[in-house]
Formats: structure tokens, sequence, C-alpha cells
């Protein structure tokens, strides 16, 4: 099944919050999903055991070093909607 995942992260009780936040990025990244990130949040389109496989193999990952938070939300509703969008930025900006 296709899905769609809102995913946000939140390292606690560090001053530098980029680089655990990029690293978490960084690790989402697999084959076969769309992976987008903005200001709040990153959007993940792909197979459900895909996108739940690097969502925590990425927390796993920061929480060896970190105490985070993550907030996810995923829905089966429209994920190729939110794949269209993300395509039509990485033309647009090309």
């Amino acid at each position: 099944m296709r899905i769609q995942a809102q995913v946000s992260i939140y390292p606690l009780r560090t001053e530098a919050l980029a680089q655990p936040v990029e690293a978490f990025c960084r690790k989402l990244q697999h084959p076969g999903l769309t992976v987008t990130t903005q200001s709040m949040s990153t959007l993940i389109v792909g197979e459900s055991d895909d996108v739940f496989e690097a969502v925590r193999q990425a927390f796993a990952a920061l929480a060896t070093e970190y105490d985070v938070v993550m907030d996810l939300k995923v829905s089966n509703a429209c994920p190729d909607a939110a794949e269209t969008r993300h395509k039509k930025k990485v033309n647009d900006r090309q």
C-alpha cells in the first residue's frame, strides 16, 4: 500500500539543532521513496513497509546520540498527490 507520512524530529538537550535534524533527513533517503524536506517537517511517499523502515532506521540512528521526540502522521488517502507536488517543485528549480 502506498502512503504519505509527515515527520518532524525534535532533538532535546542540545543547542545545535541543525546537525541532528539534517542527519535524520539524510537517513530517510531510501530507494523507492520520495522525500521532501520542508522548514518544519519532511514528507515521505512510498510503499508503507519502506516508509516505516526508513523512519525506524532514522529514528534509531538519531536516538543513539540524542534524546529525541518524533511526531509522525501517516495517511493512505493521497500519496500520489504529494509525490506529484514534489516532482513539480524539483522541475521548477531546474
